[in-house]
């Protein structure tokens, strides 16, 4: 598995890195977001651990730039622990909040269950593809099409979608989704589903304010209803 750290605090970068390779991980880092990007487009990374706060190109435009060639999960390290600035985070495509100073045992167990979560969903038996009306999901390559054009899904962005997919008429409570996809580790806010949500359907919705697949329970949550008919 291949991991790339991105963090201005050059100590800190190493530290990571020592601890990930000594767990049998790939490591590369850098010190600044322009740089991070550059390999995330040159390099197949795995996971990538951004930190938010960086001269020149910080975390979130670094994170911005990453999503319009890759889905790759992203770990987002900020000093700040405010719900804006995390819902911010997640408005720009990250997968997952530390707050600093964290534990690296924490960091890893993050790490572990973004990992697992990703090839359970590569490798999960599950194959066919999901189909409903001009929108298609396709397990195996973990691929997202409407209207026969590809819809750029964040990693977690997919699995909220195939987890709907897969129920379709089954409401989940924004507790069940942080559960079910973010895992019981997710120490976040629920708004962050909400966030998801949005962006969800403003990428596979044909008419996002009016959403004909990811619908709303009001005061109980979300669901998905098939159009099998096309």
């Amino acid at each position: 598995m291949k991991i790339l750290v991105v963090d201005d605090e050059k100590t800190l970068v190493k530290g990571i890195k020592f601890n990930l390779e000594h767990d049998g991980y790939e490591v590369d880092g850098c010190h600044d977001g322009a740089e991070g990007v550059a390999l995330a487009k040159e390099r197949g990374y795995d996971l990538i651990i951004l930190d938010l706060m960086m001269p020149g190109l910080d975390g979130l435009e670094a994170c911005r730039q990453i999503r319009e060639f890759s889905a790759v999960p992203v770990i987002m390290l900020t000093a700040r622990s405010e719900d804006m600035d995390k819902l911010i985070g997640f408005e720009f495509g990250a997968d997952d909040y530390i707050t600093k100073p964290f534990n690296i045992l924490e960091l890893k167990a993050r790490i572990r269950a973004i990992l697992r979560r990703a090839a359970a969903s590569d490798t999960g038996g599950k194959s066919e593809k999901l189909i409903s009306g001009a929108l298609v999901l396709d397990p195996a390559q973990r691929s997202v099409f409407v209207d026969g054009r590809p819809a750029d899904l964040t990693a977690r962005e997919f699995d909220l979608l195939e987890l709907l997919m897969r129920n379709p008429g089954r409401v989940y409570s924004r507790e069940n989704l942080l559960n079910v996809v973010w895992g019981f580790e997710f120490p976040g806010d629920i708004r962050t589903v909400d966030v998801h949500i949005r962006r969800l359907r403003e990428k596979v919705e044909p008419t996002p304010a009016e959403p004909a697949y990811i619908l709303t329970k009001w005061s109980v949550g979300y669901y998905f209803r098939s159009n099998r008919g096309g």
